[in-house]
């Protein structure tokens, strides 16, 4: 016991060892053995098999977790020990002591064995007990099969969701299921902390992440949103462990990139709090590669929740702070930075600041210049790299806000032979800019029917949140600036019918 307190004292403020693995490390014994001889005083006292595994005990004693009464308690056991020795103030629930003779604790409760004296040799391992029915075999201890097991309540409500949208059946975006996609990522940050997988399954979870970047915009975002969601759940089961230095940071690569993909997804649904908070923990996994080029990516994406449902102020910032992070070589970043500085320069210019447009002028300059350096390589598709017909989008977006009509519409004319009928947000996004442009050459009536044409040519799955709030917020124009004309009511009839959100959306019956 000494041992343990000098361990604790000596190596807690260097490396923060806690109490109970001090414990563990003054005998000399392993975390399997710690579980092995729990799962042996479980038995002693008649009881199923715990749950109790290495990687639980193993967050025990690197304080991401407490043990509940009943597991302290054996733990006092095996230790022979009170509580506060293991750095626990409560007492035991057993009301005895667990302490060893001459210790100074309390003598030891009946039941535990008393020799030899090291924790190592309390008592063998037990053999499986095979009357345990298959259900309780299925739930042991998920660290000797953890792609089998720790399915949780999350996993269950996204496959509920993605069978109820396959079937075709209408699904309610409640607060179940958000619960359910925020306790995912929650449980992602809390693994990304902690951390055994083959290169092999690596190379398979890089090709699964890659292809989502090629079918995001054909799928509709909810069902798109289960599909990520699922994967995402595995990589964190497979994050649950430490790896090698570099089958972690592959790993990290595409925890990163999924939670990042979650977030462009939660943008499209109109939830920027979610969207936010899968960003966050997108940085937290890009961290931890060393990747300056993979944090600018996730950066730059970022940008765009406050682009859409925030300040443009916010989203300058984000996209300088992207370009600073991609440094001066070519990369996705590097080039879609300044095509997002821009953007937000124009969107404040065109709420009034005067120096903005110059600055929006020069920065699409720079982006386009960045642009035409990239290898193909970086121009695949519309999630992991930049692609021609996203960055004519953004120009022509620019040049929109910039009350340059003529030139915006050229541009945007442009970017609709880019895209393929697939691109569904993107393209979508393009027609509704090409509707503010027909406002700013002063054809209220044709805007409206633009905007009502763009959002009438998807179907009800893909008409998201990012979607209609662009087309209420053209509404919103058009009345601003040539009144309640006839045609809005039919506009608004139109934007009433079914479609994507959140319950974050913003109720259209409140739109003006």
């Amino acid at each position: 016991m000494e041992i343990a307190q000098e361990i604790h004292e000596q190596c807690g403020p260097l490396f923060g060892t806690s109490a109970v693995k001090a414990h563990r490390l003054a005998h000399g014994v392993a975390l399997s053995d710690i579980v092995a001889q729990v799962r042996a005083l479980f038995e002693v006292d008649g009881k199923p098999e715990p749950k109790l595994g290495e990687t639980l005990l193993s967050a025990y004693e690197s304080g991401y977790k407490r043990p509940g009464p009943e597991y302290l308690h054996y733990l006092c056991a095996v230790y022979r020990v009170e509580p506060e020795r293991l750095g626990y103030q409560n007492p035991c629930v057993c009301g005895r002591g667990h302490g060893a003779p001459g210790s100074g604790d309390r003598e030891p409760e009946r039941g535990v064995i008393e020799s030899p004296p090291l924790v190592g040799a309390v008592i063998g391992r037990p053999e499986p007990r095979r009357w345990l029915p298959a259900d309780r075999r299925a739930g042991l201890d998920h660290a000797e099969n953890p792609m089998s097991v720790d399915v949780g309540e999350e996993d269950i409500v996204l496959r509920r969701t993605l069978l109820q949208l396959l079937a075709g059946a209408g699904v309610a975006v409640d607060g179940q299921f958000l619960g359910a996609v925020d306790g995912l990522r929650r449980k992602m940050d809390d693994t990304l902390v902690n951390a055994t997988v083959s290169p092999t399954m690596l190379d398979q979870w890089e090709e699964t992440t890659l292809g989502y970047g090629q079918i995001y915009q054909a799928t509709p975002s909810l069902r798109m949103l289960c599909d990520v969601l699922l994967d995402f759940s595995e990589v964190r089961r497979m994050c649950d462990k430490r790896q090698p230095v570099e089958l972690q940071e592959r790993l990290c690569r595409i925890a990163a990139q999924l939670s990042a993909l979650s977030g462009l997804i939660m943008i499209n649904l109109g939830d920027h709090r979610l969207a936010r908070s899968f960003f966050r923990t997108a940085r937290t996994a890009a961290d931890e590669t060393n990747d300056r080029k993979l944090r600018a990516w996730v950066t730059v994406r970022e940008s765009l929740v406050p682009m859409y449902y925030g300040d443009p102020r916010e989203a300058l910032h984000l996209a300088r702070k992207a370009q600073d992070l991609a440094g001066r070589d070519p990369s996705v970043a590097a080039a879609m930075g300044p095509a997002v500085e821009a953007r937000a320069l124009g969107m404040l210019a065109l709420r009034g600041r005067g120096d903005a447009g110059p600055g929006a002028r020069r920065a699409l300059a720079r982006g386009r210049s960045v642009f035409e350096r990239l290898g193909e390589e970086h121009t695949g598709d519309l999630v992991f790299g930049f692609t021609d017909r996203q960055m004519t989008f953004y120009e022509g977006d620019t040049f929109t806000n910039l009350g340059d009509h003529k030139q915006g519409d050229a541009v945007l004319s442009r970017a609709l032979t880019l895209y393929a009928p697939t691109d569904r947000v993107d393209l979508t996004l393009v027609k509704l800019d090409r509707a503010a442009c027909r406002l700013n050459a002063g054809h209220g009536d044709a805007a409206l029917a633009a905007a009502a044409e763009a959002i009438t040519d998807l179907p009800p799955e893909h008409r998201s949140d990012i979607l209609m709030h662009r087309a209420r917020q053209i509404g919103g124009e058009v009345r601003a600036r040539c009144g309640d004309m006839p045609e809005l009511n039919d506009f608004y009839e139109t934007l009433a019918g079914p479609w994507v959100k959140s319950p974050a959306a913003p109720d259209p019956s409140t739109e003006v």
